[in-house]
């Protein structure tokens, strides 16, 4: 029930009910006229009733009564009025009989103008209320009328004095208009009301405070965040002059120029907020202005939430134990504690030769845990110069150093809040950032280069080495309280030497990866697999890796012997000195020679980074030269 048709009488009701049987879901007919009328619009109304349809005194009455939902009045047409001169004239019983018009103005209005040029004899009695109707009937009488047209009170009265009378009753034409029109209203009603709950909901739950003003500079918006930032009261505010609250935002000034003013910062009490002044148009004129503004630490915080969204992306670990190929005693044993390990927090030192896949069990051991839907940032700490290294761990504001960007970078720690850090081939981290890296670890936050702030990160480390960690603390070229806060829970991976028996199903396992997209088909022969049980490996899986793409690549044939692996393996020769961990002057010179003189590829081909290559080299010579 969205639509209710007030009817004069039975027969209207009918009439009514007829041209409006399509939409009896949302229409109801009462009948009642005038005054009867009112008391139950009121109930109606409060029932949920959006809009009342009545004929002219009815309509005005419902009006005058203070119904507060829209009035649509069914006007009379020229051919109701037609109509009921055609009877009139029958019910007198002559061909121009005197006809009195009794009505309320509002039905016969658009009417008056047209009578004369009937040429009858008519003559219109206009009620002002419900009370006029007797004594202009007995005037109408009084003036020699024979036959009365009118509403259903003036017919009432007519009858009851014994004069003819008709009812002038609206046509389907003109109950169809007045449909049509209230279902404009509560079309127009229902879209603004949405509209207004949109915007009451915006200003409500918007994160910024929002302050507005008619062209006469009092407010009119004023949401709960404008209350939070600015200690007033919303009661305070609506209705007053803006000066006189708030005269910082100054809303005169941009009521007289026209002009917007994005950015501006002002204080307010203890708060300091970023100010946005719009001025408001309307039809080419300035009919008032907006101010939203936001505090400083909330836009500050929430710009380093998007950046380090922004800079995590990607950041994710790939793989799990199940992507760990082999079944080897000594691999089950370290996946077995790896699976351990990742129930708890605790840091994770891992140690393995290179090559042997310590990043593939820090990445299972972080999907296996409870940070699996953190972030996974790796870096490793032999592959960055000491200064990018600490400004990538520790990150940087604006102005930190010469190069750095605008707006500064948070670091890797803070990228890694709620997941895990890698941080590969810690032995590199120079001695002078191993103390930062200390305090990391056991305050659980970390200071921006050129920043005094700061910020708490959540996150757990894991960290892997080739080298003797113990042996470098009693070199002291590594602190030995770090040693300690790394080593809480140790994690040793067997170099493939040891675990012969994974080596054909890794080798299997890799050539069928490089045969993708071309399919190609190996059969290792018998002293072939005899050949790679007894070859030491010091690359390890990695070389063993590298073996199989070359193997893809240049041999031709199906069946692969001794012979061909022996002559694909030359090229790894010089990665043996790696095995101990030993890499001397001669040995990174062979590399360089094998390589053209092209350090990167050198670097490569003894499976360590080139900035470790650049530290060895620089230290063998200075002993050689000592």
């Amino acid at each position: 029930m969205s639509i209710i048709f007030f009817a004069p009488d039975s027969d209207n009701a009918a009439i009514f009910r007829r041209v409006l049987g399509d939409h009896v879901e949302s229409v109801q007919v009462v009948e009642a006229l005038l005054s009867a009328a009112v008391p139950i619009a009121m109930h109606l109304e409060e029932e949920g009733a959006e809009v009342f349809v009545a004929r002219g005194g009815t309509a005005a009455l419902l009006r005058e009564k203070g119904i507060k939902s829209p009035v649509v009045e069914i006007h009379v047409t020229s051919e109701d009025m037609v109509d009921a001169l055609a009877q009139a004239r029958h019910g007198a019983r002559s061909d121009n009989p005197r006809i009195a018009l009794v009505a309320f103005s509002e039905m016969v209005q658009d009417l008056l103008d047209f009578l004369p040029f009937l040429k009858l004899r008519i003559t219109s009695y206009t009620l002002a209320s419900e009370e006029d109707a007797d004594p202009l009937v007995n005037k109408a009488v009084n003036d020699g009328a024979q036959v009365i047209i009118g509403g259903a009170i003036a017919v009432r009265i007519a009858q009851e004095r014994g004069l003819p009378a008709v009812l002038l009753r609206s046509g389907e034409s003109s109950i169809r208009l007045a449909l049509e029109e209230a279902q404009r209203i509560i079309y127009a009603r229902r879209l603004e009301a949405h509209r207004s709950n949109e915007l009451k909901a915006m200003l409500e739950y918007a994160y910024e405070g929002i302050i507005a003003v008619n062209s006469e500079g009092r407010v009119t918006v004023f949401n709960p965040v404008a209350e939070s930032v600015t200690g007033v009261r919303q009661d305070e505010a609506l209705g007053r002059p803006a000066r006189n609250v708030f005269p910082s935002i100054r809303f005169e000034e941009i009521l007289r120029s026209g002009s917007q003013e994005i950015g501006e910062l002002l204080d307010f009490g203890h708060s300091k907020v970023m100010v946005n002044r719009i001025p408001i148009r309307a039809g080419g004129e300035i009919v008032g202005a907006v101010a939203t503004f936001q505090d400083i630490t909330r836009i500050q915080s929430m710009e380093e939430r998007i950046r380090r969204e922004i800079y995590s992306q990607g950041h994710v670990a790939k793989f799990s134990f199940g992507d760990i190929c082999g079944s080897s005693r000594s691999l089950m044993e370290a996946i077995e504690i790896a699976r351990q390990y990742a129930r708890v927090d605790s840091t994770v030192l891992i140690h393995g030769e290179t090559g042997v896949g310590k990043e593939l069990f820090a990445q299972s051991i972080h999907r296996a845990g409870n940070r699996r839907d953190g972030p996974f940032v790796a870096v490793n700490c032999a592959a960055l110069p000491e200064t990018l290294l600490e400004s990538e761990l520790f990150g940087y504001v604006e102005g930190a150093f010469t190069g750095a960007r605008r707006k500064g970078k948070p670091g890797l720690f803070e990228l890694a809040h709620h997941g895990t850090i890698f941080l590969d081939e810690v032995s590199e981290i120079p001695l002078s950032l191993q103390g930062r890296l200390l305090r990391v670890l056991q305050e659980r936050e970390v200071v921006r280069l050129g920043h005094d702030r700061v910020i708490p990160v959540d996150v757990r480390v894991l960290c892997a080495t080739n080298r003797d960690l113990h042996l470098l603390v009693d070199e002291g070229s590594f602190r030995r309280d770090l040693y300690w806060r790394l080593n809480v829970l140790a994690l040793t991976i067997p170099p493939l030497r040891e675990r012969p028996g994974d080596i054909v199903p890794l080798m299997n396992h890799f050539l069928a990866a490089f045969s993708v997209p071309v399919s190609k088909e190996f059969e290792l022969e018998r002293e072939a697999i005899s050949f790679l049980g007894r070859y030491p490996w010091p690359g390890n899986v990695r070389e063993l890796r590298n073996l199989c793409e070359r193997l893809n690549v240049v041999h031709a044939g199906k069946s692969v012997d001794a012979a061909v692996l022996s002559r694909l393996m030359a090229y790894s020769e010089p990665a043996c000195a790696i095995r101990t961990g030993k890499t001397g002057l001669k040995d990174i010179e062979s590399a360089i020679a094998q390589a053209g003189g092209k350090v990167s590829k050198a670097a490569e081909i003894l499976g360590i980074h080139r900035a470790t290559l650049w530290r060895k080299r620089k230290r063998s010579s200075l002993r050689s030269k000592g």
